[in-house]
């Protein structure tokens, strides 16, 4: 099944080499399926990393980056595809619209931002897309400790909560991914939601 994958993660390497290693075979075996790679244009950290593991893989790349963090996140220049926008939330809604599924690896703040938004967009009906979090060697354990306690505290219904599934195996997650994304497919879709401001319909 060919698949357009959204990775979202850090612009920075981080500490751990487990978090350099699971950003390369990721992008691998989106290479290996017959996937497409669609991230935040970056060359560096686990962004970069990722990104050349998909390219060397035979994967194409679509990369989306906003003006001002060309020189910051150091904008791709061997990507199938670097999509240069103006703002943030031009970058997000362009990658979530080319994309048919969402993986968060490990990364910040911004990283997180963007996993949450798209799994918010999920329970309101906004898309029917999977979404995956990639638990690499513990680093999203407090999170997600977190995430229960706003279930037990009647802030996030099990349903919800069960939208995102959560893995530490590279393999098994992506599978996930593509049985969701297939099981999604040949499901009734939902109302159309209603436009958002401006009536610009907000579904992606």
């Amino acid at each position: 099944m060919s698949l357009s994958l959204c990775v979202y993660c850090g612009s920075r390497d981080g500490l751990d080499p487990a978090h350099v290693a699971a950003a390369r075979e990721v992008g691998r075996q989106i290479g290996e399926r017959g996937w497409r790679l669609v991230y935040g244009g970056g060359s560096t950290g686990l962004m970069g990393t990722v990104a050349d593991a998909a390219l060397d893989a035979g994967a194409p790349v679509i990369g989306v980056i906003p003006e001002r963090l060309m020189t910051r996140e150091m904008g791709h220049a061997r990507l199938t595809d670097l999509q240069v926008v103006d703002t943030m939330h031009a970058r997000k809604h362009r990658m979530a619209m080319q994309s048919d599924a969402f993986l968060a690896l490990p990364g910040g703040i911004g990283t997180m931002e963007e996993i949450f938004e798209v799994w918010t967009w999920r329970q309101l009906g906004y898309h029917r897309k999977a979404l995956g979090l990639l638990n690499v060697a513990g680093y999203y354990d407090h999170l997600l400790r977190f995430i229960d306690t706003c279930r037990d505290g009647g802030f996030l219904w099990p349903d919800v909560q069960e939208l995102l599934m959560v893995g530490d195996d590279i393999t098994t997650l992506l599978d996930r991914i593509e049985d969701e994304h297939a099981r999604l497919q040949v499901q009734t879709p939902p109302d159309q939601p209603e436009p958002g401001p401006g009536g610009v319909s907000p579904e992606i």
